[in-house]
């Protein structure tokens, strides 16, 4: 089974700075507090989210 992101220690963490406009960032903090998760994490539960649906997607182009 492949790891998931929080299963990394903080050597396998990049850092990287991303610009967002101004209300996605409002809905992803609204989106944080609904779920009681940091901004990061539930950035990286989406991203996650959004990655598996796509690797299991058959119907690549």
């Amino acid at each position: 089974m492949a790891s998931s992101w929080h299963d990394f220690s903080k050597d396998d963490e990049k850092r990287i700075s991303l610009r967002l406009p101004t209300e996605l960032h409002a809905r992803l903090v609204e989106a944080a507090r609904a779920d009681r998760r940091s901004l990061n994490s539930e950035i990286l539960h989406l991203l996650e989210v959004a990655l598996t649906t796509v690797n299991g997607d058959d119907q690549s182009p």
